[in-house]
């Protein structure tokens, strides 16, 4: 038989793997959330993801276990979630720069009605929503928020990852350490 065919997955190849997986969830997502028009910067729509990433993580971490020798290091468990997290980060952030500058050109204005709503419903002045609202709307370029995608999901995910591997670890008690 194949020898190359019976090797076990690298922690690239499980994080690739995994991040592709995540990226698709992400995309669907992301599309259900902008269907109905649900706020993406806060409360459910902002938070309900952590889910999603921290399943795919503990999946991911079972699955380079159980497909090799049952056994995985914290620093393997941190290149999985390092994969993943760029994989999914870069495509999930690709597609809603696509979605947002050529699908959907109203859903930054749409999102930021909704973010100057919440704002009202805080008591804060005409004041103070204005100059958020500015702020706001120097970071709304499609090709900005692809930037921060990815820089955001690379480290929230790495964060989920540090507490996720502590976790699912599982040493070799047969290497020496280090």
């Amino acid at each position: 038989m194949n020898e190359e065919l019976l090797s076990p997955p690298t922690t690239r190849e499980t994080g690739i793997r995994y991040g592709l997986i995540l990226g698709l969830i992400s995309i669907l997502y992301f599309v259900f959330l902008a269907i109905y028009r649900i706020d993406t910067s806060q409360g459910f729509g902002r938070w309900s993801s952590v889910i999603f990433n921290v399943v795919l993580l503990v999946l991911a971490h079972q699955y380079f276990k159980k497909s090799g020798d049952g056994f995985m290091s914290y620093g393997d468990g941190m290149m999985i979630t390092f994969w993943m997290a760029l994989v999914s980060s870069v495509m999930s952030s690709a597609f809603m720069a696509i979605y947002i500058e050529f699908i959907d050109t109203d859903f930054m204005v749409v999102m930021a009605d909704l973010q100057r709503q919440a704002m009202e419903e805080q008591d804060l002045s005409e004041e103070q929503i204005d100059q958020a609202m500015k702020f706001m709307k120097k970071f709304q370029s499609p090709w900005i928020l692809f930037s921060f995608g990815i820089i955001g999901g690379v480290i929230s995910q790495i964060i989920f990852g540090l507490i996720a591997t502590i976790f699912t670890k599982k040493p070799n008690p047969n290497m020496p350490v280090a």
